[in-house]
């Protein structure tokens, strides 16, 4: 196989030979293989040039339809060449990672009518993958063991033996289950409780397979948002434990949908604490020889752990629209972590001196010390709210308290834009009124390149939007009117939009009882895997999806989608995060509230049209636009030029 697609001249400047490649591909071959090549496309192209010029952070907005996955992959396919380090395709989320990769995909069109052989390996999230520890204690479980049984017995033979792998084999990630719902998949999925550096089984698991297969990528290694971040907080972790990063040397990161980056950034940074994990990590002590003093101290850490995280469970209340539930600061709560922080020092003090004892297993006793300093400086940044975010969420092993700090800028800033390499920001949506300011801000970018152009598409033709007058005295009942008359309207073929999964579930209960729809099938997230449920939905006209998560990076093209249905305005959750940005803002709903619900809005109608032939329409269901004229403003603004609202349904979908 040859490097570069083109013959390289090592005496001129190498990105300056990349761009009139690039220009010859999207001028002659594209076309000539019967590709529609767009000038917003190619203004794109020429854009990034200068980013990989000067090794700089840009932001490249534009619109759906421009095509900007090709023009991004023929940069960054050729850098990693020239570097010999594979760059990062890091998606929102892994239903965007399968549309990248599959058969159809832009990476498959790319090699084809390019005749080039692309190395493109997946990186999935660790939660992605079958747990086989998991996995062990589900097939035991009395009234939902036989399933996870059957799975067991359909692993690959070498999983149950000590045979030598004579090649890569992939087994075990969240898409070869796909029937599983997401509560069935948490049973025997990876969590971050897992202490995988203890398993006996790592070396046999399809998540370290799947590491170590596409470490050796030559040039795209495609992972998400979270697992990207992952890496960057687990580098030096990691390096110190004698365990390789998560990823390779990389020669340039590209972030699909690249204005969702944050929330992963602070998910990667959060600190997960659990009495259950806990009491089995500390344990571990248990089974050496100590002294009776330590191992007394031992069983009544164990005791104020229960206390600690029953209280914590206590103090919480539930949000509606999030799974986080907020903390009270009681005073009785942290006198109880002071006991809590106050005994376990003392126990770390106590296994120092017993390690120079050698009475315990080395291995074992620096699992159990890093344990306990994580949950001593998690707790210690608990108690200063002012510069962390808390909550309880509820986990499989049981309460946990999730510790965050409240910006992430510093940590990116050092490890992810000081590097010298370029970062592309690519998104339909990554301005607000004509800024980047508001990502760059959450991000503490500082210095960055900048572009935006639109859509090719003739919205004003291909688009009806509908938003009907509601009142919020009993709007849900109002809501399930329009939506039945809109779903009889399109016979199907719709993609609902929820804010919350309160609302999806709301609205799966209701659906059932009505039986105007009786003829119609419904689609709901959380159901099955999600890549599964988009090919069914994509594949059958009259099915209607469902979902929370899917505002950005669906792409469903022809008449399986021709009806978005927009439950509700996209504002964030009254949750722990988002009230401590509203906190921090002069202006909570200008900067925080209607910024995030806008950019997510403009996705969401995205969603509908994705070639010239496409034509539907999109409905928000939301009383708040008949009441609030500034907000009304705002809405209709982030509707593409030319397209116009109506109030009626006569004339729409006809």
């Amino acid at each position: 196989m040859e490097r570069y697609p083109f013959d390289y001249d090592p005496s001129q400047p190498f990105i300056s030979q990349v761009s009139d490649w690039v220009a010859d591909v999207f001028y002659e071959v594209l076309p000539e293989a019967g590709f529609e090549v767009r000038d917003e496309q190619i203004y794109m192209a020429f854009q990034l040039e200068r980013a990989f010029i000067e090794k700089q952070t840009i932001f490249a907005e534009a619109g759906v339809g421009t095509g900007k996955t090709l023009a991004y992959l023929l940069y960054a396919i050729c850098y990693a060449r020239y570097t010999r380090k594979p760059a990062i395709i890091a998606c929102a989320n892994e239903s965007l990672i399968e549309q990248l990769v599959k058969p159809e995909g832009d990476i498959a069109k790319l090699a084809r009518h390019l005749n080039l052989t692309i190395d493109a390996r997946l990186g999935k999230s660790p939660d992605q993958y079958v747990c086989l520890r998991k996995l062990d204690e589900a097939r035991f479980q009395p009234e939902t063991g036989e399933a996870f049984q059957h799975i067991y017995q359909e692993l690959p033979s070498f999983v149950h033996t000590h045979e030598a792998l004579q090649s890569f084999y992939p087994y075990g990630d969240r898409s070869t289950y796909p029937d599983l719902d997401d509560q069935e998949w948490g049973q025997m999925n990876w969590d971050t409780f897992q202490d995988c550096f203890v398993c006996d089984r790592q070396h046999r698991c399809g998540q370290t397979l799947s590491r170590n297969h596409y470490r050796q990528s030559a040039d795209l290694i495609i992972c998400s948002h979270d697992f990207y971040m992952e890496h960057v907080w687990t580098y030096e972790i990691r390096k110190r434990g004698g365990q390789l990063p998560l990823l390779p040397p990389h020669s340039s990161v590209i972030f699909d949908e690249g204005h969702l980056l944050e929330p992963a950034a602070q998910k990667a940074l959060t600190y997960k604490l659990n009495h259950s994990v806990f009491e089995e990590t500390i344990t571990r002590v248990l089974k050496g020889e100590i002294r009776e003093e330590l191992a007394i101290a031992i069983e009544e850490a164990i005791a104020q752990s229960e206390e600690m995280f029953s209280r914590l469970n206590e103090e919480s209340k539930a949000v509606m629209g999030s799974n986080r539930k907020e903390i009270h600061f009681h005073p009785e709560l942290l006198a109880t972590i002071h006991r809590f922080t106050s005994l376990v020092s003392w126990i770390e003090e106590e296994l120092a001196l017993e390690g120079g004892l050698y009475t315990l297993d080395e291995f074992q006793l620096r699992i159990v010390e890093e344990h306990l300093e994580m949950m001593q400086l998690a707790l210690g940044l608990f108690q200063d709210p002012d510069h962390v975010i808390s909550w309880m969420s509820e986990e499989i092993t049981g309460p946990t308290l999730v510790v965050m700090p409240k910006k992430v800028q510093e940590v990116l800033e050092e490890r992810v834009f000081s590097q010298k390499m370029p970062i592309v920001f690519s998104s339909a949506t990554l301005s607000v009124d004509g800024s980047f300011n508001y990502v760059a801000d959450s991000l503490g970018i500082e210095q960055y390149l900048s572009f935006s152009v639109a859509s090719p598409y003739e919205y004003e033709k291909q688009m009806d939007v509908y938003v009907p007058t509601l009142s919020a005295t009993d709007s849900f009942a109002e809501k399930m009117r329009q939506a039945t008359q809109l779903l009889q309207k399109s016979a199907g073929s719709a993609l609902l939009l929820f804010s919350s999964m309160e609302e999806l579930q709301q609205f799966k209960a209701a659906i059932k009882n009505e039986p105007t729809c009786s003829d119609l099938r419904f689609l709901f997230e959380g159901d099955a895997e999600i890549s599964h449920l988009i090919s069914q939905f994509q594949n059958d006209e009259k099915s209607s999806l469902c979902a929370v998560s899917l505002w950005e990076g669906l792409d469903v093209p022809g008449p399986s989608l021709s009806n978005v249905i927009i439950w509700s305005l996209p504002f964030p959750p009254n949750d722990p995060v988002f009230t401590a940005k509203r906190k921090s803002a002069a202006n909570p709903f200008d900067e925080v509230d209607m910024p995030y619900m806008l950019l997510r809005l403009r996705q969401g109608i995205g969603r509908l049209i994705r070639t010239r032939e496409d034509s539907g329409l999109v409905s928000i269901l939301s009383p708040e636009l008949s009441q609030n004229d500034k907000l009304r403003q705002h809405v209709q603004d982030v509707f593409p030029s030319g397209v116009e609202w109506k109030t009626s349904l006569d004339g729409v979908l006809a």
